[in-house]
């Protein structure tokens, strides 16, 4: 295997640890609350930003696999939707880690068959055409740059709500 494709692999299981890390002592009715104070908008939450992370795991798996995959823009936990406060609204904790850690496992498994040409395949969704047109663009961004951005969301509503670090 590559060093690349090692090295994409080894950062997104410290995503995938981290994660459940930053979860684990949390309840379902803990994942969506807000920080104290007003504020004009919702905070991302954990229920949130995990189910949202999610939709992008079959994402992952079609980029790497050179396939067509469904637009994530208008999921439910797609880029265009918002926090709600309702924990009803979400999967309850244990169901969301399983399917985060069930996609990280199926997305390391997969890329550990494959060699560098697979960073040469075609993004198969017209929209991101211009902006990730190959896997080498798209994969570190999905995999590495937006999960990270969630994840530190996730560790600063932790301290804003007085849980302990991770």
């Amino acid at each position: 295997m590559s060093s690349i494709i090692s090295g994409l692999i080894q950062s997104f299981r410290k995503n995938q640890d981290y994660a459940v890390k930053l979860t684990h002592d949390l309840t379902d009715e803990q994942m969506i609350l807000q920080p104290p104070g007003e504020r004009d908008m919702t905070v991302n939450h954990p229920a949130w930003c995990l189910s949202h992370l999610n939709v992008y795991l079959p994402v992952i798996e079609g980029v790497i696999q050179g396939q067509a995959f469904e637009d994530p823009k208008g999921h439910r936990y797609g880029m265009q939707s918002r926090p709600l406060l309702s924990a009803s609204e979400y999967s309850p904790l244990s169901d969301i880690i399983q399917e985060w850690n069930s996609g990280h496992d199926t997305i390391c498994q997969l890329l550990e068959t494959q060699d560098v040409s697979v960073f040469e395949r075609p993004v198969q969704m017209e929209r991101w055409a211009t902006l990730m047109p190959t896997a080498g663009i798209c994969l570190p961004y999905l995999m590495l740059n937006h999960e990270n951005i969630h994840l530190g969301q996730i560790s600063a509503w932790r301290r804003a709500l007085g849980f302990p670090s991770v």
